[in-house]
């Protein structure tokens, strides 16, 4: 008896523990099933919450996809089910004939009818190429060759430097030239924000508070060449010379008395 219970316990130590994975659960979105709503990008999200959740029974999948939807595609499918219990036996047979139900007749060639055919127009290149991504996801049938898609894709770029700066790289996939013009884009946007940022204009100098105060001689000089440009008929009573003043007068002292004196005023003489 002792012998068994020894067994039972190192059994029990060397059996490895599985890790428990937790699921994760995620925002679902509801399909509404309007004209014009994404019923393939509303699958991407539904197998995408599915595949965290850890939902492994088809009818489970096909259970919870129904929980999410809302409107006129929550009619339908309670409806369908309410009629035929079984009408939904696997989830992928759930995704088929809700395709059949809400996707516009020809949706695959609508669809590549409008991809060969897009623009860019007034959008910004993120709203373009999620537009581009989608109408690529829609066709399944008869897939667009990777070549065509990034030729169709640069082709509908408005003009100017992304999509010349695509055709200079010419990547080799659609995810690639996205990613490029995308890039392009923003570097354009900040060299715009940084030319439209206004320059500091420097400083004017302070003067030192109880410091002397600093003069302005643009405007003296000026005003001194005009007043001596207005003052040719004045005359110097030290040089007797015309055009300047006795305290601006250059000339030397014995000079200047020698034709103070001609002027009249000799010594010794009186003028007649």
């Amino acid at each position: 008896m002792k012998e068994q219970r020894e067994v039972a316990a190192r059994a029990t130590v060397s059996t490895p523990s599985t890790p428990r994975v937790e699921s994760l659960k995620l925002h679902e979105n509801c399909y509404v099933g309007r004209e014009g709503e994404p019923l393939l990008r509303w699958l991407v999200e539904v197998d995408t919450a599915i595949t965290a959740r850890r939902i492994v029974d088809p009818l489970s999948r096909v259970a919870f996809a129904m929980s999410c939807h809302g409107g006129r595609a929550r009619s339908w499918a309670y409806g369908r089910r309410l009629t035929d219990p079984t009408c939904f036996s696997t989830y992928e047979v759930f995704k088929e004939e809700l395709r059949q139900a809400f996707e516009p007749p020809q949706n695959e060639f609508r669809s590549r009818s409008e991809f060969l055919d897009l623009q860019q127009g007034k959008h910004d290149v993120h709203a373009y190429a999620q537009r581009a991504r989608y109408l690529v996801s829609s066709i399944v049938t008869n897939p667009i060759d990777e070549a065509t898609k990034v030729v169709t894709f640069m082709k509908g770029l408005r003009d100017g430097p992304v999509k010349t700066y695509l055709f200079q790289e010419y990547p080799s996939t659609l995810e690639a030239a996205i990613t490029l013009a995308m890039q392009e884009e923003f570097s354009l946007r900040q060299a715009k924000l940084d030319a439209n940022v206004p320059r500091q204009m420097p400083r004017p100098t302070m003067n030192p508070p109880g410091g002397p105060e600093l003069m302005d001689l643009s405007s003296a000089t000026a005003a001194g060449s005009q007043q001596r440009c207005g003052s040719t008929n004045v005359r110097c009573f030290r040089c007797g010379n015309n055009g300047h003043y006795s305290r601006e007068c250059t000339a030397p002292v014995h000079a200047a008395k020698g034709r103070r004196d001609d002027t009249g005023y000799r010594h010794g003489q009186q003028k007649n």
